[in-house]
Parts: C-alpha cells; sequence; structure tokens
C-alpha cells in the first residue's frame, strides 16, 4: 500500500517515532478532496494514523501544515504528534476512534474547541484572499455558468460585503480552515480537529461560519453557537460579523465546487435540489462524497441558492450598516475588491 519511493522515508519515521519498523496490519483511509495518502496502521497493537503527503508546493507547504498541526497538538486540539518530516511528508499521530456525535451536541462543544484553537499563537502564515479570489471568485463571476441576472444581483452585494468587511488586527487568528464534519472527531468526551492542511491565519469568523454550515440552522441555533464560543451572549456587532462571514462563505462555496464539478463548462442542475439544511444534514451524516463531480455541483448550487436568499433579507444591508458604523472607512478591509487589484500584491 505504501509506495515504493515512499517505503524508506516512512521506515526512518517509524523508527524514530516507536524505535520499530514493524506494520502488524495497516489499511488505507479515503475521504475527502486531499491528494494525502492516509493509512490507520497498528505498531506494537496500538493504533496510528500515517499521513504521507504526495503533493509539496507553496500552497501543500508541510512546514506550515505541520507546524499548525504540532501547536495543535500541544494544546490537546488535534490528536498526538510521533512524528514529522518535512522533506518526506510524513506525519503520524494517534489514531482515534470516532464515536457519534450529533449535530445537537457538536452546538454545544464544539465552539469551545475552536476558541482554544484560536487562541493559540499566531500560525506560520496568514491565508492569502488575493490568490483565492483570482483562483475561484473573479474566475466563476465570468464564467457564465448561471444566469446573468442571478450573477449581477449576487455580485453587486458582494462587492458591498468586500467594501465593508474589517480586517482587524484582534480578529486574525490561527484558524483550521476547513472544519467540515470529516474534521471534526469525537472519542465520547473529547472533540478532535484533525486534517490541518488548509491551516492559515485567519479572521476568526471564518472557522465558525465553516463548521455553521451543518450546525446552525436558526437565530437560536446561532445565539447559543456563538454564545459558546465568546463565553457570553454574542452582541449585535458580533453576529453581524458573523451573518456576513456566512454570506462570504456561500459565494466563495459556490465558486470553488461550481468551478470543480463543472470544469468551468456549461453544465446541467439536478432535477431536485435539496435545502440548505438537508443538504448539510446528509453532509454531517456523511451521505455526500464531495469528490464526486455531480455532489460539487450540487453543494455549489446549494450554496448559491442560500446566498440569493440571504442577500434579499433587509437583515444584510442592516448588517452592513452595523459593520460600517463601528469601523472607519479606513479600516483596512479583509476580501480584495476585483477593481482593486493592482494594490495587492500575492504571498
Amino acid at each position: 500500500m505504501i509506495p515504493q519511493e515512499k517505503s524508506a522515508a516512512v521506515s526512518r519515521g517509524l523508527q524514530e517515532a516507536f524505535g520499530n519498523t514493524t506494520i502488524d496490519n495497516i489499511s488505507r483511509m479515503t475521504r475527502g478532496l486531499s491528494s494525502d495518502l492516509v493509512f490507520r496502521i497498528i505498531v506494537s497493537g496500538s493504533p496510528y494514523l500515517l499521513r504521507i503527503m504526495t503533493r509539496i508546493n507553496e500552497q501543500m507547504d508541510p512546514r506550515r501544515i505541520f507546524a499548525s498541526m504540532i501547536a495543535a497538538s500541544d494544546a490537546g486540539i488535534t490528536p498526538h504528534v510521533h512524528y514529522t518530516n518535512v522533506e518526506d511528508g510524513i506525519s503520524i499521530t494517534d489514531f482515534i476512534e470516532p464515536q457519534p456525535l450529533s449535530a445537537p451536541q457538536a452546538l454545544h462543544l464544539l465552539p469551545q474547541a475552536v476558541r482554544r484553537l484560536h487562541s493559540l499563537a499566531p500560525f506560520p502564515k496568514e491565508f492569502n484572499y488575493l490568490t483565492a479570489h483570482k483562483g475561484f471568485v473573479w474566475r466563476f463571476r465570468g464564467a457564465g455558468l448561471l444566469s446573468q441576472n442571478e450573477i449581477d444581483e449576487a455580485f453587486s452585494s458582494y462587492d458591498k460585503l468586500c467594501s465593508t468587511y474589517p480586517r482587524l488586527d484582534e480578529d486574525m487568528v490561527s484558524s483550521h480552515m476547513d472544519l467540515k464534519p470529516d474534521k471534526i472527531l469525537f472519542d465520547g468526551g473529547h472533540i478532535w480537529l484533525v486534517d490541518w492542511q488548509a491551516a492559515f491565519v485567519n479572521d476568526r469568523y471564518f472557522d465558525l461560519a465553516v463548521a455553521a454550515n451543518c450546525l446552525v440552522n436558526s437565530d437560536d441555533d446561532e445565539a447559543i453557537y456563538l454564545e459558546r464560543y465568546f463565553g457570553h451572549a454574542p452582541d449585535e456587532y458580533q453576529r453581524c460579523r458573523f451573518f456576513l462571514m456566512r454570506q462570504f462563505l456561500h459565494i466563495f462555496s459556490a465558486s470553488v465546487f461550481l468551478m470543480l464539478g463543472s470544469g468551468g463548462q456549461p453544465m446541467t442542475p439536478p432535477e431536485h435540489l435539496p435545502s440548505f439544511e438537508e443538504f448539510h444534514r446528509q453532509v454531517w451524516a456523511g451521505e455526500v462524497n464531495l469528490a464526486d463531480k455531480a455532489q460539487q455541483i450540487v453543494c455549489g448550487l446549494v450554496h448559491w441558492k442560500q446566498l440569493l436568499n440571504n442577500i434579499r433579507l433587509p437583515r444584510f444591508e442592516e448588517a452592513l450598516k452595523v459593520v460600517s458604523r463601528r469601523n472607519p472607512p479606513s479600516v483596512r478591509k479583509l476580501f480584495p475588491a476585483e477593481l482593486d487589484t493592482a494594490q495587492h500584491s500575492p504571498n
């Protein structure tokens, strides 16, 4: 199972971690969109997770990934790290045998784990929104995949979001960036966050918005979720920041998944599109495979429909006003505006 060219590197890791190069049992684990090879291994009777990076570049940088994972491990947020090697792109960690975790349980437990994560010292690198926009959002805007009327409506509102949402130093924190259900493990008493390939410094509301897709379906859910994170009832400004970040996540997710699923070519929408809540109930239950092109298109369209619904609510304009009043026009903005690309340079 282990590629021949990685065999010697894995043996070195096992020897350094356990003083033993014998793997008693090995099974391949397949999940998510990562190009990494992931295995459950048994060494001296105990289970571990072996991860082998197959693609190492600026985006998939083992220095950033392993530094973030080790910091989270030291804080008890992710399973114990036994071994990492930047040159080989190999890591060995404890293996968590997951127990069922319901969405209502996670609504109460996950925000506290995210708060602990956000209290860590800054991870090695900040997320580059300009690169993300060039790669997906602005390409999607001109790709002609959806009706032009919808594109114009959505991006008119998105331009307002870009010109309003602030980048504040106190909110730029160490972030997981990919808190989907398969990255959240529960051992029956403790939540573990795993898979740190997307970890960067980012606005704190990004992690909260990603996890909220599966957990926050009402105003009451939102109040509970944010109170568990902040340690007190959220004020109007915090709820508005959270709401606006969720709209960014909708347009970003729609851009990413529709471009990936369609290959940038005209597509045929499915006959039946689930509601946002139903789709993410399926995601939480492990019934959705986002490596499948058809499911990517469904995911993108679900986020797109939710975005259109939300920007048509009075709450969208009200949230823009609340956030704008708190932050003067001179405050740096988190999201790059398409017309201002000359003022930005990628990392």
